[in-house]
């Protein structure tokens, strides 16, 4: 699922100095690979690339995970930002192409069906639990994009969203085992602690847009607080959870990770984006004990 709704400023696509017709195709083209958020769709995707080959999926597996989830995320970014056009293009937000009518907000809703019809089959390929699972963590975050966004559970499909992840990939392997609780835990911990990190550097312009999401209604400095607990918590998670005493590798990660978690904070106030970083940072962390570790119970 999307883990952000932020992406990279870009303004509108200029086309008259392209030839008739090429110019406006090729800001069609930006504006709708702009509009997908490239980069959290690229960081989820690769994320479920890492972990499927890492579980000995094997590479054709591996590759349908990878496109299910792909094309799962594309749905998801294209929704975001057709539903949120008009309130957007109000408050002129840089960097939305169906704001800004670099790509109309019909294109990127016909983009959005297009990439969930094709997800569909997709997931189901990776097993009918597996897919059932994946499909219900795309669910959640169409309904975060035109529902819950706003509301006090707009934490809740980010969490859905990242614990269903490595329970996905393990129930795509042959014989769909049983995905580890503890890695499971860890992703939907992870997945809290991203949609605090991401929205806390936007809150006061969120509230004037009226969302009124969790972190808005806890403040900023609400957030800052209680951003390290979900982070420590999923490296505690995946360190803790396996049978027998945590191991140099474990207590390295908590380490590394109890750093990141406060620094990001921290610093939060001289970079808008070091509570984010710092997250990413732990995500890192985690994913090595997890790719260490494995997904799947067996």
């Amino acid at each position: 699922m999307d883990a952000t709704e932020r992406v990279s400023p870009a303004g509108s696509v200029p086309v008259d100095a392209a030839p008739a017709g090429a110019g406006r195709r090729g800001g069609w083209v930006l504006g709708l690979t702009l509009a997908c958020h490239p980069g959290p769709a690229l960081a989820v995707t690769a994320l479920a690339c890492v972990l499927a080959l890492g579980s000995g999926l094997g590479g054709p597996r591996s590759a349908l995970v990878t496109a299910a989830v792909l094309t799962g995320q594309l749905s998801v970014g294209w929704c975001n930002d057709a539903y949120d056009a008009r309130r957007d293009a109000r408050a002129g937000r840089p960097g939305k192409p169906a704001a800004d009518g670099t790509v109309g907000a019909g294109a990127v809703w016909a983009a959005a069906a297009v990439a969930l019809a094709v997800c569909v089959p997709l997931s189901l390929g990776c097993g009918v639990l597996a897919g059932t699972v994946h499909l219900a963590a795309v669910a959640a975050a169409w309904l975060y994009n035109m529902r819950l966004k706003a509301t006090a559970l707009s934490w809740l499909p980010y969490v859905a969203g990242f614990g269903a992840l490595p329970a996905a990939v393990a129930l795509s392997a042959p014989g769909g085992p049983a995905p580890r609780w503890w890695t499971v835990a860890a992703g939907a911990l992870l997945g809290f602690a991203a949609h605090l990190a991401d929205t806390l550097p936007d809150i006061a312009e969120d509230r004037a847009a009226g969302i009124r999401g969790l972190p808005h209604r806890l403040g900023d400095r609400g957030t800052r607080l209680l951003l390290p607990l979900p982070l420590l918590g999923a490296t505690a998670a995946l360190s803790f959870g396996p049978p027998g005493p945590v191991d140099a590798g474990g207590a390295a990660a908590l380490a590394l990770a109890g750093a990141a978690a406060l620094a990001g904070p921290a610093l939060g106030r001289r970079w808008r984006k070091a509570a984010l970083a710092g997250a990413v940072a732990v995500a890192a962390v985690d994913l090595a004990l997890l790719l260490v570790r494995g997904v799947a119970a067996g």
